[in-house]
């Protein structure tokens, strides 16, 4: 036999089945290709460049696992659909005479043609294409582009061994199935699963069970603290009940329409729920990958994008000033020496502070309970602390008055009170052995970015003098011991400069207080102890995670709708071979062709817009679950996310509108 036999049946097999291996060696391309370009995105030296990019780096590192990991499912899901479709030709060749090992051989070829195929392929348009994405990332930061391609040879052997794997892990989950099958098994084996499959109501049951119970937890978590616990539970309820309710739940409906003698016995009724009922079992897996894949595709967009576009809102949360200097010591003999370390530094750039803001402060976690806050861990139970921890931040009325230019007066039994999340509605508030009246609420008190950050709700609370803010101290203290927090005193500010001085002069406060640890023990000078922020290093912190993230999202969202795509294609291409004979026989019995295509086109129809309408109502019981998630990160604008969502809807319909006009059109082709 010649040599290049099985090479050249391997070549011929794969041009007579082009409608179902140029879609896969397309999407194998397309998986290496990105896999690529975000594993050389995360080693590229060039994205270090600016300040903040080690975190995009990381945040592209993890992009890399999701997408290997993704790579590995998506590309033995996809073949199994070639499998589908080849075992009848395996069986055939069997019957004809030749050898399983044989037929191994064939299989073996066809695999390296299309791995060699997709690793060149791949890793030439993923080297091509790394460059324009290195250039998107960059512009985010204002980073001066270098010239010239960077080639990652690193990323080239991940990519190459990652791939080169996968596809041995196929070949040889192939060579598997042709072995332990009989001839028969392998003529029948695109028709496997075309029997009825029973009502199963008990997991029908289960699966409705547990997707309420995911939209139960989505919908009632009202603490973010709770939501993040809560999170990937509810995530998995809804998987779990939605693969239960399209295998089960589907087939239960479908059959209940059947006994609807008024609905069912309709040529368009009776041949569309015939016929969805006749293959739902091999149906229902797929159509559930898609409406998971939507749903994370909806997700990741919409939320990446709220990141980015309300990155602003953020900011300003965490920094009411540029910088926020909190020292250890806050002696008036310390302060006066902070102020004047500050000054000296802002002269060398020609600066003064604006806009300041001073205050001393007491902060700590309580358990709230109507208008009583307890700090007693005996009392209070692991749900409570969940559903209930909040934050109290006492400051004097002596500070209030001067950060608002105003001639409050308080009692010593009254408060002024500030909340962040939700608006304080009681009339007293009780810690402790005090009692507090409210005489009054106020809005957008300029907390540090530690408590405007905190998942829990927080009260500022204003009271009369620091006596009073001593007094709970020292009661917190009690509870609390090692670790319970103390005063203290902050000190905010902007100064009116370009934001490249403005890191200019956070680095310079960075160097003093460098120098300063080296001074001896026994220098008269002052030694700044404590913490620095700055607000403009902090943006370009936070543009390279959310930049990370929106990119990531993209990235996968293009990932996951490339495997929606292809499971649509092949799950139209199967059907559509395993409806033509039926569709035929109908025609014979005297069912006009007119009706059949009609009954095609509403079958179709449901069957494809199905995962997608899931994917909706999924996203719907997400939203308020999703939003209390992202208030952890302080985003706090709800209107941004609901565009941002119903905007993902809106283009991810088009986009799957589009698919299904071109795949329906290939299913149409094969069945008339």
């Amino acid at each position: 036999m010649n040599r290049f036999f099985y090479f050249k049946l391997a070549v011929t097999n794969i041009k007579k089945n082009a409608k179902t291996y140029v879609p896969y060696i397309i999407t194998s391309i397309l998986t290496i290709c990105m896999f690529y370009i975000i594993c050389s995105l995360s080693n590229n030296p060039d994205l270090t460049k600016a300040t903040g990019t080690g975190t995009m780096s990381e945040v592209l590192f993890l992009g890399t696992i999701v997408c290997g990991i993704f790579a590995v499912i998506f590309l033995f899901y996809t073949n199994s659909f070639l499998m589908k479709r080849r075992k009848k030709e395996f069986g055939l060749y069997n019957i004809l005479g030749m050898e399983k090992k044989h037929i191994s051989r064939v299989v073996l070829c066809e695999t390296l043609i299309i791995s060699v195929i997709s690793l060149v392929f791949g890793l030439l348009i993923g080297i091509l294409f790394d460059k324009l994405m290195l250039l998107v990332l960059l512009s985010m930061f204002s980073v001066k582009i270098p010239l010239g391609f960077y080639i990652s040879s690193a990323s080239l052997n991940s990519t190459f061994i990652l791939f080169a794997g996968i596809f041995l892990l196929i070949f040889l989950n192939s060579i598997r199935q042709i072995h332990l099958a009989k001839p028969i098994e392998l003529l029948q084996g695109g028709t496997v699963g075309e029997k009825e499959p029973k009502a199963k109501w008990f997991i029908a049951l289960l699966g409705f069970i547990c997707l309420g119970t995911g939209y139960y937890i989505a919908v009632t978590t009202t603490n973010p603290i709770a939501a993040l616990m809560l999170f990937f539970v509810a995530v998995i309820l809804v998987i779990i009940g939605t693969y239960l309710l399209f295998t089960a739940g589907s087939i239960v409906l479908l059959k209940a329409l059947r006994k609807n003698k008024n609905y069912y016995y309709k040529t368009k009724h009776f041949i569309s729920v015939s016929g969805m009922i006749y293959r739902m079992k091999q149906n229902a897996v797929g159509l559930a990958n898609i409406c998971v894949l939507s749903t994370m595709v909806l997700v990741m967009l919409s939320s990446t994008f709220s990141l980015w576009y309300g990155m602003n809102d953020i900011v300003d949360n965490y920094y009411p000033r540029e910088f926020q200097f909190t020292p250890s010591e806050y002696s008036d003999k310390d302060i006066k020496n902070l102020k004047a370390w500050i000054n000296n530094t802002l002269d060398d750039f020609d600066q003064k502070p604006t806009d300041i803001i001073e205050y001393k402060s007491l902060n700590f976690a309580c358990i709230n309970n109507g208008d009583t806050f307890i700090v007693d861990k005996a009392n209070s139970t692991y749900s409570n602390m969940v559903n209930d921890i909040s934050t109290l931040s006492f400051v004097t009325l002596d500070d209030y008055n001067k950060i608002y230019n105003s001639n409050v007066k308080l009692n010593d039994d009254e408060v002024l009170i500030c909340s962040s999340r939700e608006k304080y509605s009681e009339q007293q508030l009780k810690v402790f052995n005090y009692t507090f009246k409210v005489k009054n609420t106020f809005d957008n008190f300029p907390t540090d970015q530690y408590v405007a950050a905190n998942v829990a709700k927080n009260h500022v609370v204003v009271v009369k003098n620091i006596d009073i803010l001593k007094n709970i101290n020292k009661l917190q203290q009690k509870v609390y011991g090692d670790m319970a927090s103390d005063i203290k005193y902050f000190y905010f500010f902007n100064v009116d400069t370009t934001a490249e001085n403005i890191l200019k002069i956070n680095d310079k406060f960075i160097d003093e207080i460098r120098a300063m640890a080296n001074y001896p023990k026994d220098t008269n000078k002052y030694i700044y102890q404590g913490k620095i922020d700055c607000r403009e290093e902090s943006r370009n912190n936070l543009i390279a995670l959310n930049g990370g993230l929106l990119f990531i999202g993209v990235f996968l969202g293009v990932l996951f709708m490339i495997a929606t795509i292809l499971i649509m294609y092949y799950k139209q291409i199967s059907e559509g071979y395993d409806d033509k004979e039926r569709f035929a026989i109908m025609q014979k019995v005297g069912i006009s062709h007119k009706e059949i295509k009609k009954s095609i086109h509403s079958q179709v129809l449901t069957v494809f817009f199905l995962p997608l309408i899931v994917a909706g109502i999924h996203i719907a019981f997400a939203f308020p679950f999703i939003t209390k998630i992202l208030a952890i990160l302080n985003l706090t604008n709800i209107k941004l996310f609901v565009i941002s969502t119903c905007g993902s809807f809106l283009i991810f319909a088009i986009f799957y509108g589009i698919v299904y006009r071109i795949t329906a059109r290939s299913y149409y082709k094969i069945v008339s």
